[in-house]
């Protein structure tokens, strides 16, 4: 689970672009209980979804890799601009009614005080520890963006994505290797659709049923996995 400490900490100081400082102790003073309503409103979610924390910690990554941890994934669409929680990579986020209901716990305590960006880095951090992982400090003092494009919603890494591609897109953002292998460990919560990765296992080209890069017995345990479900 070091993984995700690292992904966490890439995400705060490598992806976000902030200009104010970031504090661990922002809102000690004028919204101290902030932390333990969003860790309550999570953990109410939790107990009836189990699939919350990943749905929470991707959604934390979405908004971070477009303008830094803004919270502009959060954001509807108005009139003629199409927002980013609607943009193709982001259609399948789901579980905004937690953070939803976190920044209604939070505002009843002190309004106008907490950042949405704040809100969803702290839920994020929430919904790991529920999941079995750790915990971690999260500095805070974020502001909220108030622009959002689903069109930049085409920067995501994609699902299908080789390591060269990988590469090029997070070195894009500034991030190194070491960033992208702990940002990729965010994948040990949740699961992921065969949809996703079965091109890589049936018919991957003209020579080779599947990609001959992946490692052989976890290209069968793939295999099985999606024959179990679509036969």
């Amino acid at each position: 689970m070091a993984v995700v400490v690292a992904l966490v900490c890439a995400l705060i100081f490598s992806v976000s672009s902030l200009g104010n400082a970031l504090s661990s102790n922002y809102y000690d003073k004028t919204c101290p209980n902030a932390e333990a309503a969003i860790a309550d409103a999570v953990e109410k979610a939790f107990a009836n979804d189990n699939k919350v924390p990943a749905a929470i910690l991707r959604m934390h990554f979405h908004d971070c890799f477009i303008r830094g941890c803004d919270g502009s994934v959060l954001l509807k669409s108005v009139g003629q601009n199409t927002a980013e929680k609607d943009g193709p990579p982001n259609v399948s986020l789901h579980a905004f009614y937690v953070i939803d209901n976190a920044k209604k716990a939070v505002e009843a305590l002190c309004p106008g005080v907490v950042s949405c960006a704040d809100i969803l880095a702290l839920a994020a951090r929430d919904a790991v520890v529920l999941a079995g992982g750790p915990t971690w400090n999260v500095p805070k003092g974020r502001k909220d963006g108030r622009v959002s494009k689903a069109i930049e919603t085409r920067s995501l890494p994609g699902p299908a994505f080789n390591i060269l591609q990988l590469q090029q897109s997070f070195s894009q953002r500034g991030l190194s290797m070491e960033d992208l292998v702990a940002l990729s460990g965010g994948h040990t919560l949740g699961f992921s659709h065969c949809s996703s990765f079965e091109k890589r296992i049936r018919n991957f080209n003209a020579t080779h049923d599947i990609d001959p890069t992946m490692h052989p017995s976890f290209a069968s345990a793939c295999v099985a996995f999606v024959q179990q479900r679509t036969g």
